[in-house]
């Protein structure tokens, strides 16, 4: 219980600005109440002088009333349901709106370590838990409470021994719902830790179709289905079981309070000490005294299953991201695009060695600075401290001689824009995703951003032309075609500092080559930091950075590093022409000629 309270406390503040709306639902909860022990106490009315005499003229008087009454619990009633669902739907809009503002704040490292289906899982259905807990679970008890109260003291109106012989099994509830709670929240939280495994393996495998189906894991991938399916029919039977058998334990001593109810109102009516309308009211109020006593025990157990959804948001929530905004920021100033890395060092959260180590060098206004080396040399970590996704674990990255730390971090990726090595999609038109780098461009600028990057042509070829619907997995554009829309978006968010990473990653070498005109245009007048395997544009570099191991290696042009035989060498020596290195073959290879 105190997982509870720490977790109701923790979300409750969300309620503020709506509780004026929850006072208003109490109160219809309250007059709802109330019309319905009314209705009951004029129905006992109605039995004694109108039933059992034959009046008719008896009748008119209590039935008029029971129908006002009956209204007025209608009416309020409605209010009071509609406002609570309304409420509740705004604590979840913004519950959701802040965890997923929070989780777009963490670093890249707590989405490498979480399944992309189980934090959609938290935002979804762990989101919706919690309000059962926070805003349903609140006026469902204040509503249990207030019935339960009215009906009791009703009852004890009637016939207070009666009341208290009936009373005396009600807390069964309570100690049945305490002792199922615990199982009922382990079974809950294991239910949405497979929700979220299923939704993982569903979205992992529709996003890897491809490879699915050419390499023929269709089987393995249902088995992984199968797997993961498995373990929520698990807990979700083990759950339906629990709250099956709390319901029918339930059932069985509602109908032993009910029986008690009836054997002692006869005994009372054969010995003349009780009416039969009076036994019929302390029977209803007894009937509806049960289920708010009732609700108050389920409503134990579904606060426990929403603790389970609670601690895992907490998980994300209680995640910090690696960098925000100082408390005395730089005032902004017209960017010149000087880069500088001082003795910068950087090690991951929970990794074991740095991946950069005392690394030196600057990159002037309009220079291309291409940064290279082998494969886990650093070269990536190095584009992810130059965009502020990370800070340095020692040193300092300056921006026109202010440190990175220094800046907001709206200012610092306004002003140094990454095309990162996968090209990112958004769901919408072709317009749509090049204005994203900048949402106020008019659509001349945007035609102009895509000539530029050569992608006008072949967009207005298109049926819709800008207005092509694209998503991420498309099939509207080739690679090297979406890699060309990219290039547009960075243009037009016309930064003065300029990050490729590894900017021809995946294309072949026709589209590669399609895109190297572009490239140079983007590059034109920036600072241009390239990290990349591909040394196609090196003679094109003002400077060559190598990394190895996470130091900087070898620094220099293409022509100086080539004369040096260092790892600089080695690399480039691929991709120099074939003739330069005439193959040796053995004297019996066949040499077949086209």
């Amino acid at each position: 219980m105190r997982e509870a309270l720490v977790a109701f406390r923790r979300f409750w503040p969300l309620t503020r600005g709506d509780r004026r709306w929850l006072v208003t639902i109490v109160a219809c909860v309250v007059v709802s109440a109330l019309a319905e022990t009314a209705a009951i106490l004029l129905f006992a009315q109605l039995t004694d002088h109108a039933l059992k005499a034959g009046s008719l003229s008896a009748f008119w008087g209590p039935a008029a009333a029971w129908l006002g009454v009956a209204a007025l619990g209608a009416l309020v009633g409605y209010l009071g349901n509609s406002l609570a669902t309304w409420t509740a739907e705004r604590f979840v809009l913004r519950l959701r709106a802040g965890v997923f503002r929070h989780v777009q704040d963490l670093p890249p490292h707590f989405f490498q370590r979480h399944r992309r289906g189980d934090l959609v899982e938290r935002l979804t259905g762990d989101v919706e838990a919690i309000e059962q807990m926070v805003v349903s679970g609140v006026v469902a008890t204040i509503s249990a409470a207030f019935s339960a109260v009215f009906y009791a003291c009703a009852a004890f109106w009637l016939r207070w021994d009666l009341a208290l012989a009936t009373f005396v099994l009600a807390p069964l509830f309570l100690i049945a719902a305490r002792r199922f709670s615990g199982r009922i929240r382990s079974a809950s939280r294991d239910e949405r830790v497979a929700d979220g495994a299923i939704t993982s393996v569903v979205e992992e495998s529709l996003g890897n179709i491809v490879m699915t189906q050419a390499y023929n894991r269709a089987r393995d991938e249902e088995k992984r289905l199968d797997t993961e399916a498995r373990a929520w029919l698990r807990a979700s039977v083990r759950g339906a079981r629990l709250g099956e058998l709390y319901e029918q334990f339930v059932e069985v001593v509602e109908t032993l309070c009910v029986l008690t109810v009836i054997g002692l109102g006869v005994w009372e009516i054969s010995a003349g000490r009780m009416t039969l309308g009076q036994l019929l009211a302390f029977a209803a109020f007894i009937g509806y005294l049960y289920p708010p006593v009732r609700s108050l025990g389920q409503l134990g157990l579904t606060v426990t299953a929403a603790t389970a959804g609670a601690e895992r948001i907490g998980e994300i929530l209680d995640a910090r991201p690696s960098v925000t905004d100082p408390a005395d920021p730089v005032a902004p100033w017209p960017v010149r695009g000087w880069v500088s890395c001082h003795d910068v060092s950087f090690r991951y959260p929970g990794a074991s060695h740095a991946s950069l180590r005392d690394v030196t060098c600057t990159a002037a206004p309009g220079e291309l600075l291409l940064v290279t080396g082998p494969s886990g040399a650093g070269k990536s970590t190095l584009a992810k401290l130059l965009t502020r996704f990370y800070d340095p674990s020692a040193g300092a990255i300056r921006l026109d001689g202010v440190p990175l730390h220094d800046l907001p971090l709206d200012f610092v990726r306004t002003h140094i824009t990454l095309l990162p090595q996968e090209t990112h999609v958004l769901t919408g038109t072709i317009r749509e995703n090049i204005a994203c780098g900048r949402p106020d461009a008019t659509d001349a600028e945007i035609e102009q951003a895509a000539r530029s990057a050569a992608a006008h042509d072949f967009i207005t070829a298109l049926p819709d032309g800008y207005d092509t619907p694209v998503a991420p997995g498309t099939a509207a554009l080739s690679g090297g075609q979406l890699k060309r829309v990219a290039i547009a978006r960075a243009m037009l968010r016309n930064a003065p500092v300029l990050i490729l990473d590894e900017p021809t990653a995946g294309l072949d070498s026709v589209s590669a080559r399609q895109i190297m005109a572009p490239l140079r245009r983007l590059m034109s007048g920036r600072t241009t930091i390239m990290i990349t395997h591909d040394l196609s544009l090196a003679p094109d570099a003002d400077r060559i950075l190598v990394v190895d191991g996470g130091r900087l290696v070898e620094e220099g042009t293409h022509e100086s590093l080539m004369t040096r035989n260092g790892v600089y060498a080695r690399l480039a020596s691929p991709s120099l022409p074939r003739t330069a290195v005439p193959p040796v073959l053995p004297e019996d290879t066949m040499i077949l000629r086209w």
